[in-house]
C-alpha cells in the first residue's frame, strides 16, 4: 500500500534576491515547504525546472511590478536589494523603496507571513566585546544597516497596523566557511541557515520577532533569548574552522575587523566625494 506525501505547508512562497548566494541555497531548500517557489531579482537567474519552480525578473524599484509579483503568493522570503555597502542613492530604490512596495502588496494581496533578510549590520558599530541582544538600540554602520533597520521599523508598522507577521533575520555571515577571524562569531552554516529560513515560517504567533542568524559558535556576540520562541536550534559550530582561520595574519588592533562587530562595513566610503 501507498501513501499520499504530505501536503507542503505553502502552496506558493516568492523568494526576492534569488539570483545572490543566499537567494540560490533557498531557492532549492524553500522546495520543501510549498509547491511551488517562484523566485525574483533584477540579476539573471537559472531557468525554472517545472511548474513548481517559478523565475519572474523584478525590478523592486517598480511599485506596480512587485504588486503583480506577489499575487497568488501564501507568504513572502525577502532578501532583494543591495547587499554590500554602497552610496545612499545606490540603496535607496532596492533597499528602501523595494521594501516598502514588497510590505504594500502583501497588504493589498492579503499576505500574513514575510521573512526579511535584515543584517547584523544594524547594530555594526558595536565593539567585539559588548553582548547583545534584540532589544539592544540599533547602531548601523552604514547606508546598507540604514536600509535594514528602516526595514525592521516598517516590519513593527505593518504588524500593528495591518497584523502582517515578519521574522527579521539579523543575518551575520553566510558562506561555506568562515573567511577570518570576524567570521568566527558571525559564522551561518547554510544548514543553520535553512532552519532559521524553516522556523521564521512555520513558528506560530511571531508578531515581529527579530533574530540573530549565526551557528552555534564559541565566540558569539549575540543572545537570541527573545527569539526562543521560534524553536532555531542550530547544529553547525565554526569552531572546525579555528585552525586555518588563525593561520592568517592577525589584523592590527586598529582595523575595524578587530574593532567593531560591523567590521570593515565600518569604515566602508564615504561615496562620490
Amino acid at each position: 500500500m501507498t501513501t499520499s506525501p504530505l501536503p507542503k505547508p505553502f502552496h506558493r512562497i516568492l523568494l526576492t534576491g534569488a539570483a545572490g548566494g543566499l537567494g540560490q541555497i533557498l531557492r532549492e531548500t524553500l522546495q520543501a515547504h510549498a509547491a511551488i517557489v517562484r523566485a525574483s531579482d533584477i540579476s539573471p537567474m537559472a531557468p525554472s525546472r517545472g511548474a513548481h519552480d517559478e523565475v519572474i525578473t523584478c525590478n523592486l524599484a517598480d511599485k506596480a511590478g512587485v504588486a503583480a509579483l506577489v499575487k497568488d503568493v501564501d507568504t513572502i522570503v525577502h532578501l532583494g536589494g543591495i547587499s554590500v555597502e554602497r552610496a545612499f542613492e545606490d540603496i535607496l530604490d532596492a533597499n528602501i523603496r523595494g521594501t516598502f512596495h514588497i510590505y504594500e502588496a502583501a497588504r493589498l494581496h492579503g499576505i500574513k507571513r514575510i521573512v526579511f533578510a535584515s543584517s547584523n549590520h544594524v547594530t555594526g558599530f558595536y565593539s567585539q566585546d559588548t553582548p547583545l541582544d534584540a532589544h539592544t538600540p540599533r547602531r548601523p554602520d552604514g547606508y546598507y544597516a540604514l536600509s535594514k533597520a528602516y526595514g525592521e521599523d516598517m516590519a513593527t508598522f505593518y504588524f500593528h497596523r495591518y497584523g502582517i507577521e515578519t521574522v527579521s533575520l539579523r543575518i551575520g555571515s553566510s558562506f561555506p566557511e568562515p573567511r577570518n577571524r570576524r567570521m568566527l562569531s558571525t559564522w551561518l552554516s547554510y544548514g543553520d541557515l535553512d532552519h532559521l529560513v524553516t522556523r521564521a515560517l512555520l513558528a506560530p504567533d511571531v508578531g515581529h520577532t527579530v533574530i540573530y542568524g549565526m551557528s552555534d559558535n564559541r565566540d558569539a556576540w549575540w543572545d537570541n533569548r527573545h527569539a526562543a520562541h521560534l524553536g532555531f536550534e542550530p547544529a553547525d559550530s565554526s569552531e572546525v574552522f579555528r585552525p586555518q582561520v588563525e593561520c592568517q595574519p592577525q589584523p592590527a588592533m586598529s582595523d575595524p575587523d578587530s574593532l567593531y562587530q560591523g567590521g570593515a562595513f565600518t569604515a566602508a566610503g564615504p561615496f562620490g566625494d
